[in-house]
């Protein structure tokens, strides 16, 4: 571009509900798509991002009336592969295209890299100690950060932080914000893998050399070396001058992954996650933006940085429903990872032991390359599997373990082994009632109970949050010593464990107890040691935790999967029942598998005793394509809401009169969603069904755009949908 001053630039303004809008070029500013910008608007200054003008629309505003750019700031500028997957995801996720350029340009990038200031504990106790303060205090011991970072880490406000500041008990100190992360060698401590494992990994490799789209589905049963077999693909990129991204479902969980990696190439990758400090997520951006981070690990987030010379993506544990955002833009981790390897030219692995029906269904056409271990690493044997009819050997009165399992815990126990339970239930019981009334404690913001923590002794909405004491007595009825608290979730089996066993030693993992990679590191050292006995875990426990000596599993009610009410509540099931138990028997002794389930004649209960795979993934894709649904079809929710439940009614209404018609093209309701309420807002759903070949973007826009809504209420488009609540 020429300094003309007259030259316009499209710009992506970073203000909510604005569109592109056209500034002038002053002299002596070359600009290009892709660069970040200083603009007015109004008496305002905004920052915002020059776009390819052929691709956006904007007022048609006379040069000379045009204001002029204020800056270029010193960033990166977006490469145009990125900017065509910026685009296809605001446009097939019907989300604004702002959004999705501040997932690659985070806040932190536009701080200053050279220095940060600090506060750790370490001056006086505040001669005025609050509670909030006091908590402040309890939960900072040995933590350092910025201001907000340490109003985020002990829950308190940023005044509070600020109050201890001025107290003199945090005291300030300097840190770079621009710190490089060590270089991994792809030749620190290459693995000895087996004739099976290499030829996979020479494939892997093949690929990162040939710097070509090369989608691939890595299928291996549980313990058959996956993740050592995609190193290499890792290695590769590392040798050729590359990065390489490793996507994970949850960043809290790589304690075991990040062992691994450095035993592997002599140090750690670098780590993309929110718990990062302010300080470490400016340097980790800056280093992945200049190309100094060879090998990035992160959850979802970490898919749409500026990498400078990326060349393979790896989604480890690829089915994980997880990869799905649930709030913002609600894309897909896993089909956007594809989409980025086709914008940039580089192999992407799905990585899974239990791959997604639309990933099973992508590889049989050819359009993924299927790579698959067949076998355990080391000559380790699957693990027996065995249903247990609750029906024939039911748990003795006031308890939720089969006698079965219970004796196989105990024989467990015995040999010197360890036991896993798994439930996929948070919490101590699910439902408090009163015995006097029947009245059923409810969350005050959503439609959905309050779930009972013993070990916090707090009731919790596990939707928005919300959390208050137990009562001592019926809220509604003022009856005392009247609350029961109904059902198990994984602190009531741990009871029934130690009631059970008393000298065994136990550990709950679920998302309550495991909420850092450090947390997760001392667990795994815990279980590595021998100092944990039996776990009791939610699908926490099923992510990639290999653990030698647990040789049982014992999945407590199998038949909670079933009732999920959508169409993926059966492969969902599957998949979480056959991770938790491919942690039996990783080692050398053999494993054993005891499933609870009042269905024992079930397709599902069926396909997993016999180990069936192909067999219920036929059922469930012939289903799919009988009925139209994803892959076959397409699939879209909109969720109304609003504070005011006439208000929410009402615009649902409208949007179901306004309804495009379509042939191949259904769509469903408008019906009260069935979370009706959730954090105080009335929600109602309509689900559109459509042909594959159907435009349903440029449908649900145009829809949208038709219909005039008042501002209080909100219309969420979710496009390829797992939450169906």
């Amino acid at each position: 571009m020429t300094g003309n001053p007259l030259q316009r630039v499209r710009i992506i303004p970073f203000q909510h509900g604005l569109g592109a809008l056209d500034y002038a070029v002053p002299a002596g500013m070359v600009l290009a798509a892709g660069d970040a910008v200083e603009v007015p608007l109004g008496p305002r200054r905004i920052i915002g991002v020059v776009w390819d003008a052929e691709r956006l629309a904007a007022p048609d505003v006379p040069a000379a009336r045009l204001r002029p750019v204020i800056a270029r700031l010193d960033l990166p500028p977006l490469a145009e592969p990125l900017r065509r997957l910026i685009d296809w995801t605001a446009d097939y996720y019907v989300a604004p295209l702002q959004s999705v350029v501040r997932m690659a340009w985070p806040s932190v990038a536009f701080l200053s890299p050279r220095e940060f200031t600090e506060y750790r504990l370490g001056g006086p106790l505040p001669k005025r100690l609050t509670p909030e303060r006091a908590q402040a205090l309890e939960k900072l011991e040995g933590r350092q950060g910025t201001a907000r970072d340490l109003a985020r880490m002990a829950g308190v406000s940023d005044a509070v932080i600020r109050g201890l500041v001025g107290a003199g008990t945090l005291i300030a100190e300097k840190v770079s914000g621009d710190a490089s992360p060590p270089v991994p060698d792809p030749d620190f401590a290459p693995p000895a893998l087996s004739a099976e494992q290499r030829d996979v990994a020479d494939e892997l490799i093949a690929a990162v050399s040939a710097g070509q789209f090369a989608p691939m589905l890595l299928e291996g049963v549980t313990g058959s070396g996956k993740t050592e077999v995609y190193f290499e693909a890792v290695a590769e990129a590392i040798r050729v001058q590359g990065q390489a991204l490793v996507m994970v479902p949850e960043i809290a969980l790589t304690a075991p992954w990040l062992a691994r990696f450095a035993a592997r190439f002599g140090c750690q990758p670098l780590a993309w996650h929110s718990d990062l400090k302010t300080s470490e997520r400016r340097a980790a951006w800056a280093a992945i933006a200049d190309g100094r981070a060879r090998v990035v690990v992160g959850a979802r987030s970490a898919l749409f940085l500026p990498y400078a010379n990326l060349k393979t993506i790896i989604v480890d544990e690829a089915h994980e429903a997880s990869f799905k955002q649930e709030e913002g833009v609600h894309y897909h981790a896993r089909d956007v990872a594809v989409m980025r390897g086709r914008m940039e030219a580089l192999p992407v692995v799905l990585a899974t032991a239990t791959p997604a029906i639309e990933t099973q269904v992508l590889a049989s056409r050819g359009t993924y390359r299927h790579l698959h271990l067949p076998g355990r690493f080391g000559g380790a044997e699957l693990p027996d599997v065995q249903l247990v009819d609750m029906t024939r050997h039911p748990p003795a009165r006031g308890q939720f373990l089969s006698p079965l399992v219970v004796a196989a815990l105990d024989q467990t126990l015995a040999k010197g082994e360890q036991s896993l339970l798994f439930l996929n239930r948070r919490g101590y019981a699910p439902l408090t009632l009163c015995r006097t009334c029947g009245h059923r404690i409810q969350c005050p913001n959503c439609t959905a109970w309050m779930v009972e923590h013993r070990l916090s002794r707090r009731l919790a909405c596990h939707h928005c949050g919300h959390q208050m004491p137990v009562p001592d007595a019926c809220p509604e009825c003022g009856a005392a010593d009247s609350l029961a608290a109904c059902g198990p979730g994984v602190e009531r089996i741990g009871e029934e464990v130690r009631r059970l066993f008393p000298a065994a030693r136990t550990a709950i993992v679920t998302s309550d107890t495991i909420t850092s990679p450090a947390r997760a590191a001392a667990l795994v050292q815990a279980v590595a040691a021998g100092a944990v006995d039996i776990i009791i875990g939610t699908q926490m426990v099923t992510k990639g935790y290999h653990f030698p000596d647990l040789t049982l599993v014992g999945i407590v009610d199998a038949d909670l999967g079933l009732s999920g009410g959508d169409l993926r509540a059966g492969e969902r099931c599957w998949q979480q029942i056959v991770q938790a138990s491919g942690r039996a028997g990783r080692g050398e002794k053999p494993g054993r598998v005891l499933i609870q389930t009042h269905q024992p004649g079930a397709a599902l209960m069926q396909a997993l005793a016999k180990g069936d795979a192909d067999g219920f993934f036929a059922a469930e894709i012939a289903a799919r394509r009988d009925l139209g649904l994803p892959p076959f079809g397409r699939l879209a929710a909109l969720v109304i809401s609003s504070e005011d439940a006439a208000a929410a009614k009402a615009a649902a209404d409208t949007l179901g009169d306004a309804a495009p018609r379509a042939d191949g093209l259904m769509v469903l309701g408008p019906a009260p969603a069935p979370l009706a309420m959730l954090r105080g807002r009335h929600r109602h759903r309509l689900l559109v069904q459509a042909r594959r070949d159907l435009p349903l973007p440029a449908i649900l826009r145009g829809w949208l755009a038709g219909v005039a809504l008042p501002s209080s209420v909100r219309v969420v488009v979710d496009v390829d949908p797992y939450s169906f609540v």
